[in-house]
């Protein structure tokens, strides 16, 4: 059963982000893990719905993100939340510090997908939108729909 080196198995996505951040720029980052943690991230029990990605001391961590406990891992399961380092290149994680020093600026994972046998998370360095920013979002989306419906029923026709 050998997987492919370049096959992406997408285990989650942070949809809100994208609603309420303008992603910039992204970056693909390895995360240390236990054992019993892969095995968990393998059968799809992972939330990063209310995580965000910190830097202390010129590691880079992600904070909230949710792993369940491996059913069989018993006393080798870690605390579901606890923080977990990215893996990312030092001038990389030097060049994300200053950018999220500056006024608005956050970063955010993204999504967390399987990359052959190596689990690896999506960040992005974000800039929050405002209300306005999101209702034209909104609008621009529903036109798209009103305009798909239109062209779906006149083909009909």
């Amino acid at each position: 059963m050998g997987e492919k080196k370049d096959s992406v198995k997408l285990i989650a996505n942070n949809k809100k982000a994208y609603h309420e951040y303008f992603i910039l720029e992204k970056y693909e980052a390895g995360i240390a893990l236990a054992g019993t943690e892969v095995k968990s991230i393998r059968q799809g029990k992972c939330s990063i719905k209310e995580a965000y990605v910190e830097i202390h001391d010129g590691q880079m961590q992600i904070v909230g993100m949710h792993i369940s406990p491996y059913e069989m891992g018993n006393i080798f399961n870690k605390d579901p939340l606890r923080p977990r380092r990215l893996l990312l290149h030092s001038y990389e994680i030097r060049k994300l510090g200053e950018k999220i020093r500056e006024k608005g600026y956050t970063l955010m994972p993204l999504q967390v997908y399987l990359k052959g046998s190596l689990v690896k998370v999506e960040i992005g360095l974000a800039k929050g939108k405002k209300l306005y920013d999101k209702r034209n979002d909104i609008a621009k989306k529903d036109a798209r729909r009103e305009a798909e419906r239109e062209m779906k029923n006149s083909l009909k026709l």
